[in-house]
């Protein structure tokens, strides 16, 4: 029996017999950037655009909008939120981060707090489908309005245009632009500006610690921003960054997309299940493999978002994060993939021995939800949940949670590659298994980066 279209994420487990089988064979595309070009020149100078220059990224189609607009819609979603909405005022945003009840992660999205009692919730649907679950079962005085993205939208064309503009030279470029100093913004908080005659909003971002803004608007003025900037672009050597060089991002930022959202197992959460349709679920990928899929859940903590953690406001979650903030900790790290390993798992496609699971460049995700087994003398040590190429550092990496006893810069450490057994998921071929040796460093991995996000 496969999923039908209308059944809950419940019932599929249960047709399943677990959780685990059901995300593990799931035949589901993993994410997609949607419809924007994989690549404009190539793939590596465009990640090298962001870090020695400026490039400019077509953000409109690869994730969903989710208004929320009302008189409750403040206390709604600080009551689904770890963060603080103290001082939270329109004009200003925030990484919104939300826990089940049991005090473990269930998802994050960028909030706009755009004006008085209204609110846009931008991401992965995770969070976003929370969110609105909480508003069709509570009594709270809100509407909601989502629009998805472009791959699931019927041909019509996304709200609101979204681009980023990043690099050293991004500064340059905007006051070139407005024809007006750069805005005296910090990170993550939100100015407006003219282009091209039209009002844009910013929010102040930044990738890899550089200069940026993620800039929005009606759709109908998008055309005429893109053009403006290019043009303006082309004296700074402006390049435009396609799916495949910006899907290595959170690489440099560490930043995990998505891990697993703990949605799965809880008694109390039945009820979102039956709500939930089971194409929510998404695809689990990797070598880390337990029949419990508790043990692939994780909280805020261990993501590196104590500083995001606020206990001045009554939040899903609130009590059980207190205590899981009381136990064994882990901490999020990057790991520096060993080069000769690395070279033996890619040369195993055209030389004799075993051949090990395809590594692809410069994004080796195979599903949704990438699931590695990190050891330490065979012993799991925690999980590697995202792993790729950084071409700015030349190195293959992942971002991973591991034990803070094993978590110290420059420890040794191995990585679990490929399935055993091989699951279903039609982006698997068949592979043997193997370890591949790996070193413990900071997340972000690049020090303009690290200090850039902690101040």
């Amino acid at each position: 029996m496969t999923e039908s279209k209308t059944e809950s994420l419940e019932t599929a487990i249960q047709r399943a017999g677990s959780a685990v089988e059901l995300l593990r064979n799931s035949q589901r595309r993993a994410f997609s950037h949607g419809t924007v070009s994989g690549q404009f020149t190539n793939w590596q100078s465009e990640v090298n655009a962001w870090r020695d220059g400026v490039g400019f990224m077509d953000q409109s189609h690869h994730m969903v909008d989710h208004y929320v607009k009302g008189p409750g819609a403040f206390d709604l979603l600080s009551s689904l939120a770890v963060n603080s909405f103290k001082n939270f005022k329109p004009g200003m945003a925030k990484q919104f981060i939300a826990t089940t009840p049991d005090g473990h992660y269930l998802g994050d999205c960028v909030l706009f707090y755009l004006e008085e009692e209204l609110f846009n919730l931008v991401g992965r649907p995770t969070a976003l489908d929370w969110v609105q679950y909480h508003v069709e079962t509570g009594k709270w005085d809100v509407t909601t309005e989502r629009d998805p993205q472009s791959m699931d939208r019927g041909g019509r064309p996304p709200v609101v245009y979204r681009y980023e503009l990043q690099g050293p030279l991004a500064g340059p470029l905007v006051e070139k632009l407005t024809g007006q100093p750069l805005p005296d913004v910090k990170f993550f908080g939100m100015t407006d500006f003219q282009i091209a005659g039209h009002r844009v909003r910013a929010l102040r971002h930044g990738m890899a610690g550089a200069v940026g803004f993620e800039i929005f608007g009606p759709w109908a003025e998008g055309e005429a921003i893109r053009d403006a900037i290019l043009a303006g672009g082309e004296e700074f050597g402006l390049l435009r960054v396609g799916s495949t060089a910006y899907s290595t991002a959170n690489l440099e930022s560490g930043w995990i997309p998505g891990p697993l959202p703990a949605i799965f197992s809880q008694d109390e959460l039945k009820g979102y299940r039956e709500w939930l349709p089971a194409r929510a679920a998404g695809s689990l990928a990797g070598s880390f493999d337990s029949k419990d899929i508790a043990d692939y859940y994780v909280t805020p903590l261990d993501l590196g978002y104590e500083r995001m953690v606020a206990f001045d406001h009554d939040f899903v979650g609130a009590e059980a994060l207190k205590e899981h903030a009381k136990g064994r900790r882990r901490k999020k790290v990057t790991l520096v993939w060993d080069a000769q390993d690395m070279a033996r798992v890619v040369s195993s496609a055209w030389t004799d021995g075993p051949k090990h699971k395809h590594f692809n460049m410069p994004k080796a995700r195979y599903g949704l939800y990438q699931m590695d087994e990190v050891r330490v003398g065979g012993q799991r040590v925690g999980i590697s949940m995202d792993c790729g190429y950084i071409a700015n550092e030349r190195k293959i990496v992942s971002l991973a949670v591991i034990d803070e006893a094993y978590a110290e810069t420059g420890a040794e450490v191995t990585v679990l590659w490929g399935e055993n057994p091989v699951s279903t998921k039609p982006q698997v071929e068949p592979h043997e298994q193997t370890s591949i040796k790996a070193v413990v460093a900071p997340a972000p991995y690049g020090a303009h980066a690290r200090n850039t996000y902690r101040k």
